[in-house]
């Protein structure tokens, strides 16, 4: 592939050129301002079109653009100064008309584009009745460093298939994310292969739905196997930590003895569920059968992960109250083998809930209107709804669930995030004012 572009700050050129030759990628990047050049002459020849354009941006001179062959839906709205006002249109349709007849189109739009009034709704119009706007996903705000505003990506395709050329895919995603820091959020790599899987069964790509389903429970079962040893670890650290101490407490050696035999259990149930997983189907009912018996499993790794905690507790008590010497060492060895042991049980859980995740929204594994989450919207339907191409607008909201998944722990550690970012900023204000007075002699 080649990848082609403009751009008007020579030192972005330079630094686009240097990511794509790090990359082994060839490119070719002009300076050139978009709103009024085509360097590549590129009207009708791309094979895909990835962008994200600046937002909102004003005063382009509507007089210069109005006979742009770039503009097949023509101009959005002009104001009393000459000046196109938002141009958020102009980079939609420049990224249409650039499309070949295959071409597909990818880019990050502001959120109040896809319901934008007056002219740019007439602009949206247009492009909705070509036929060509195949799918529309809602992104929450705080997935930019730079920028806190919520936004949308559009998708254009103009191959799509015959039966799906008056259809649009709704996908509201606001509420999938992670939480990176107090401002920052992201998917992570599940959440954004099963954002992608949804697609997949809007373009009938089963197998391609059923083959990740198949790999979170595969991984579910590894994830458990792997456990063991982070377990047996944590158990060898507790019997180092508790020879060491003149007795351990009643309390103490029953939590241990219960936990003891609740992963041998669990081992057993890991070896037996691995042989069914051998002879389970790879087809729909197979994974659905699969995943039912794995559940079990994955509900043990967050019981056992309660247990390895409060015996941690209970022995670290025992331990700060002991008048033995040299005690601390061995508390933190069993304090990082616990929290090693915790991280890969959380593992167990965690890539199983994916697959539940997907399997719960289309249990047929063909894409159907999930509440809240996706629909398959028909022209007609957008026309009712002012040509909007806003997700929520038409996916409804969910039905609240109690959350019975609640992490108190993971609840904890992002106010610790918070606290830390709201820290780190107090620092920084607090040197800057104390320089100011320095400038000022106080």
């Amino acid at each position: 592939a080649t990848f082609y572009g403009a751009e008007k700050n020579p030192t972005t050129i330079r630094l686009a050129k240097m990511n794509l030759a790090v990359h082994g990628l060839e490119g070719k990047i002009q300076k050139a301002i978009s709103y009024y050049e085509d360097p590549h002459d590129f009207l009708g020849k791309a094979d895909f079109v990835m962008a994200n354009p600046p937002f909102n941006v004003d005063d382009v001179d509507a007089e210069k653009i109005k006979n742009d062959p770039r503009l097949p839906f023509g101009l959005p709205s002009v104001n009393k100064k000459g000046a196109v006002s938002n141009g958020n249109y102009l980079w939609i349709s420049y990224f249409y008309s650039y499309l070949n007849k295959e071409g597909r189109a990818g880019f990050v739009m502001s959120s109040q584009a896809s319901s934008a009034g007056g002219q740019e709704a007439e602009v949206r119009r247009k492009l909705v009745e070509s036929g060509h706007v195949e799918g529309m996903i809602a992104i929450r705000s705080n997935f930019f460093y730079t920028r806190s505003v919520p936004c949308e990506l559009w998708f254009l395709n103009k191959s799509k298939p015959t039966g799906m050329k008056d259809k649009v895919l709704m996908l509201d995603a606001r509420n999938v994310y992670r939480k990176v820091t107090r401002k920052i959020y992201d998917f992570s790599p599940e959440q954004l292969a099963n954002l992608t899987s949804i697609v997949w069964l809007y373009r009938g790509q089963k197998d391609r739905f059923l083959a990740l389903v198949e790999s979170y429970l595969a991984r579910t079962l590894e994830d458990a196997k792997a456990a063991k040893p982070s377990m047996d670890a944590f158990i060898a650290s507790f019997d180092k930590l508790a020879r060491k101490l003149e007795q351990v407490e009643e309390e103490t050696s029953k939590t241990f003895e219960l936990l003891a035999s609740d992963i041998k259990a669990f081992e057993n149930a890991i070896e037996a569920e691995n042989r069914n997983w051998e002879k389970t189907p790879r087809d729909n009912a197979g994974l659905l059968s699969a995943a039912k018996k794995l559940e079990p499993l994955a509900e043990t790794s967050r019981d056992l992960i309660k247990q390895i905690d409060q015996l941690y507790k209970l022995i670290e008590k025992q331990a700060k109250q002991s008048a033995e010497k040299g005690l601390n060492k061995f508390i933190k060895d069993f304090d990082d083998e616990r929290k090693e042991a915790v991280e890969q049980l959380k593992q167990v859980r965690y890539i199983f809930k994916q697959a539940h995740w997907l399997q719960e929204r289309f249990p047929d594994a063909v894409l159907r209107d999930v509440e809240g989450l996706v629909k398959l919207v028909d022209i007609a339907e957008i026309k009712a709804n002012d040509w909007s191409l806003t997700p929520g607008r038409y996916v409804g909201v969910a039905p609240e669930i109690e959350d019975e998944d609640f992490d108190f722990e993971e609840t904890l550690r992002d106010i610790h995030i918070e606290l830390k970012g709201l820290n780190e900023e107090a620092a920084v204000l607090a040197a800057q004012i104390q320089k100011n007075f320095e400038e000022l002699g106080i």
